[in-house]
């Protein structure tokens, strides 16, 4: 069965097998909007849009944070996993909301407050990560570009 919107990036769509992510709380700042689809961007690339079924004007940049953030690990309360139906934080999806500045190289992702999806039945919230070392502006292509050049260090040690 399909499902018509309308979409902030790609205009009016037709989803086939939509599969719908429900975001218990919804996201900071958007409370009353729950549900999502996610869409792939026009370019194969890293980022998928996260549009809103509710509000066509609701659309979010997103990215899976181990692609810039290989050791990536959310450190979240069991309450937090439980209320999605999760035991525990390694049977997740994670999808870290991009904001993209004028200056596009400045782009950064929020690995403090990430919105982390149950694969099997896509209920999902967002978690504060309570790891001190993730914050709301995490540079993606500096961080990157960072671990290139420590893959080339590493290489270039061997």
């Amino acid at each position: 069965m399909g499902l018509k919107l309308k979409s902030k990036p790609f205009g009016e769509i037709e989803i086939e097998n939509p599969v719908i992510i429900e975001i218990k709380d919804g996201i900071i700042g958007f409370e009353a909007k729950k549900k999502y689809v996610l869409l792939d961007s026009k370019e194969e690339g890293i980022f998928k849009w996260m549009q809103s079924i509710d509000d066509q004007e609701l659309a979010f940049i997103v990215i899976s944070p181990e692609v810039f953030h290989p050791n990536y690990k959310l450190e979240a309360s069991e309450e937090d996993l439980r209320s999605i139906g999760l035991e525990s934080s390694e049977e997740v999806v994670y999808l870290a909301i991009v904001v993209v500045p004028e200056d596009p190289s400045k782009m950064s992702a929020n690995l403090q407050a990430p919105i982390v999806i149950n694969p099997k039945t896509f209920l999902a919230k967002q978690i504060i990560s309570t790891n001190p070392q993730y914050t709301v502006r995490h540079y993606i292509l500096d961080e990157m570009q960072d671990n290139v050049s420590q893959q080339e260090k590493a290489v270039n040690q061997k």
